[in-house]
Formats: structure tokens, sequence, C-alpha cells
């Protein structure tokens, strides 16, 4: 696949830093070129430089809060008025809440939803007709480890994971017949500042298993390989298998023990 993809023009969201920036990074040393999506445009534009020295890739930045109404038309206006053509999008921008219900930022869990959901949905609605046109393309979405429970605590960001994951197995059997590639990758607690914006309690934070190079590394080989998702790292993965043999009741408490906020959530400004 990356042979194909080489020269080619990648969308990342949530491109400033964590997983983002890694996949840009990534892709990068696999030949293709990048439009950068994020809130923080010196960050991006620092990765831009980066990856233009290191490996000659081409990048347009471009400065976004997609969980504002019409920001992801806007960035593919941008994007059409340069003429570039999407070959993969990666669907990674999101952020979670960690907190009690009572009492929380109504506008602030809505937020997250019209980033983790709804812009997700509308960048792939409305690059797929372009990549069905051309008969090949392909779209990862970042889901997570929190997609195969309800998670108490982080029930509405759960929620917004779950949709991500079945929302990509649905499109991945729809389209696979048709040269489209959708993948959906389910990280669990990896080493990016995503724990510390969410309020989640420090142990979680202080404990976190994964690094980006080896989430990302692994979510492209499962696109590569056509994987309708992928859970990186064994225990992750034996966690989802064990999930789906307990009662849901038990699934519930158990998170309800392990994600139980120890300080008050942060804003993720």
């Amino acid at each position: 696949m990356w042979k194909q993809l080489a020269n080619q023009w990648a969308l990342v969201t949530g491109a400033s830093a964590g997983l983002g920036a890694e996949f840009a990074r990534q892709l990068a040393s696999c030949g293709m070129h990048l439009v950068l999506v994020a809130r923080r445009g010196e960050l991006m534009e620092a990765l831009a430089a980066e990856l233009l020295t290191q490996h000659g890739t081409r990048c347009h930045v471009i400065e976004s809060d997609l969980s504002e109404p019409g920001e992801p038309q806007r960035i593919l206006g941008e994007i059409a008025a340069k003429g570039l053509t999407i070959e993969l999008l990666v669907n990674n921008a999101g952020f979670g809440i960690v907190g009690e219900v009572d009492g929380a930022d109504v506008d602030h869990v809505l937020k997250m939803l019209r980033l983790n959901v709804s812009a997700l949905t509308e960048l792939t609605y409305r690059l797929l007709p372009g990549m069905l046109e051309r008969g090949h393309g392909a779209i990862l979405n970042v889901s997570s480890l929190s997609a195969f429970q309800p998670v108490a605590y982080m029930g509405a960001y759960a929620a917004s994971k779950t949709f991500i994951l079945h929302f990509s197995e649905a499109l991945h059997c729809e389209l696979k017949d048709r040269g489209i590639t959708v993948t959906a990758v389910c990280p669990g607690v990896t080493r990016t500042s995503f724990f510390d914006i969410a309020g989640a309690p420090g142990w979680l934070q202080k404990h976190a298993s994964l690094d980006v190079d080896y989430v990302v590394r692994k979510a492209l080989k499962a696109l590569t390989r056509r994987r309708q998702y992928y859970v990186p790292g064994w225990r992750n993965y034996l966690l989802t298998l064990l999930v789906r043999i307990a009662t849901r009741r038990r699934v519930v408490k158990e998170s309800t023990r392990f994600f139980r906020p120890k300080v008050p959530p942060k804003s993720d400004k």
C-alpha cells in the first residue's frame, strides 16, 4: 500500500502533538505529503519544518478547532482550492472528559461530542465520494479501548469512541470491495497529554504503558493489512476478550473503581 501512497496527500487531524504528530512523522517517512489540522498552529508549523528538513515532505498547515460548526467544510474547501487530492484521512482529533456527571460542564461535553463524533463523521462522508470515484483511498479512525465497554465517569467519551468503532467497522464492510480501506485503531492508555487534559486519575497517567511511536506504527500496519479494527498491545487485546465474557454489570462496576476521579477535571484549553 505504501508504494501506492508515496507522493500522495494525507489529511491528519489533531496533528499538533501526541498521536497526530507521530502519524505525521511516520507518514512522512513513508513518502506521503501532509495536510496538518489542529488548533495550535505554531506547533504544526514547527512539525512541518521538521518534516521538510528530514524527508522533503510538503505540508499545508490549517489552524482549526474542528468542534466548531462549519470548520470541517471550511478545511476541505481550502484543500480543494489548493488542488490537493486526499488519499488518506487520519481522523485523530479528539479529547476526553473524566469526572462525575453531577456538575459536569454540559457545553464542554457537547464540544467533545462535536469533535469526537460530528467532525469525524463529516470529514469521512465529504471525502468518501472522491475516493469512490477514483476507486481507491484509505481512512484510519482513532477510537479507544474504552469503545468496548461502558466506562463510569467517562460515559460520554466512551460512548463517542464506541460510535467511532462501530461506524468504522460498518464502513469497512460496506467499502472493502470498492477499493476503500477503513480501519479503526483502539489504543489503551498511551503516553500523551490526553489523560492530563481529560483530568484522569494520576495513577492512570503514571502507568501509561504504550509509546506513541509503537501505537502509530501498529495502527499503520493494520491499515496496510486492511484490518477492520486493531487493538495495540496484547494486554489491551486480552482485556477486550475479558469484557466480552464478563457481565456488563461487572464491567461497569470495575470501571467505577478504576476511573473514579481523584482530582478535579482540567480544561483542554
